[in-house]
């Protein structure tokens, strides 16, 4: 693990706001470049970095390292109406210098034996997944990516994923795909895979461990990267703590990655 102060390169605004009346508002997605060789050397797919995000703000923010190009590392994120981190973070300015610490977690695995992936995103689950895909393109694997939002607006852009990488799309609405969620997607390409990654809400999880046979599932290997809130990173303070079937495991240190089957659902929360 590096702490350093990395360099910003740039801030982009990739996906606008979306207004959502039961729920917390999202203002926008956005991706910011960082040069800081150290980190970019060391992380594998699915690891996160923290980084501090200033202000009066004690506790720093885990971000998934979204993609590796040089020296440098992207981060990929939502910012909510409300979110003092994200909306620190957004703001920073070409050359101007984020303290961050990483790359932490366990990441995700590829098999040897594996030659056709299947990743799964619901949302900004797309954060880890991409690094996933540009690896597994490196190591000569066919990748195909599912990726759901709730309307064509909030999809992530094919421009910025890699050229090889197959992209099916679903949205709630059906502006953008096939109508739905995008876990229905799955029974039609689970069955080819060697392997599925997947990242998303706990509520995407939860259907995916309890509707196994319908989604073609059964005896397929499933690595999941969870979304928790973290106080340390580091595995200190306990605040990412979950109930497995080996145990309490942290989700900083122990995962975030984790095998499906390994979580016990009915001990998380609901959301």
């Amino acid at each position: 693990m590096k702490q350093v102060a990395a360099e910003v390169i740039s801030v982009e605004q990739i996906l606008p706001g979306l207004k959502r009346p039961a729920a917390r508002s999202i203002a926008g997605s956005w991706l910011i470049r960082l040069s800081c060789p150290e980190i970019a050397r060391e992380a594998r797919p699915g690891q996160f970095v923290m980084v501090r995000c200033g202000g009066e703000l004690t506790l720093p923010r885990p971000f998934s390292i979204h993609q590796i190009s040089g020296d440098g590392i992207a981060l990929f994120f939502a910012v909510w109406e409300d979110g003092r981190g994200t909306n620190w973070l957004r703001q920073k300015k070409t050359g101007e210098a984020v303290e961050i610490f990483g790359p932490l977690g366990n990441g995700f695995s590829i098999q040897p034996s594996s030659k056709n992936l299947l990743l799964v995103a619901g949302g900004t689950g797309v954060a880890p997944l991409r690094f996933l895909g540009q690896e597994a393109l490196g190591k000569g694997c066919s990748v195909t990516l599912l990726l759901g939002a709730a309307t064509a607006a909030q999809l992530y852009p094919e421009r910025l994923l890699p050229s090889l990488i197959k992209l099916v799309t679903a949205t709630v609405d059906g502006t953008a795909g096939r109508k739905g969620m995008v876990t229905e997607l799955m029974p039609d390409f689970a069955a080819q895979a060697d392997q599925v990654f997947a990242c998303g809400p706990m509520p995407m999880y939860r259907d995916m461990a309890a509707q196994k046979r319908k989604l073609r599932l059964i005896g397929k290997p499933v690595q999941i990267s969870l979304e928790m809130r973290m106080g340390c990173g580091l595995g200190v303070c306990y605040g990412c703590t979950v109930k497995t079937r080996n145990g309490l495991k942290q989700v900083c240190k122990d995962g975030p990655v984790f095998e499906l089957d390994d979580i016990l659902w009915e001990e998380l929360p609901k959301s």
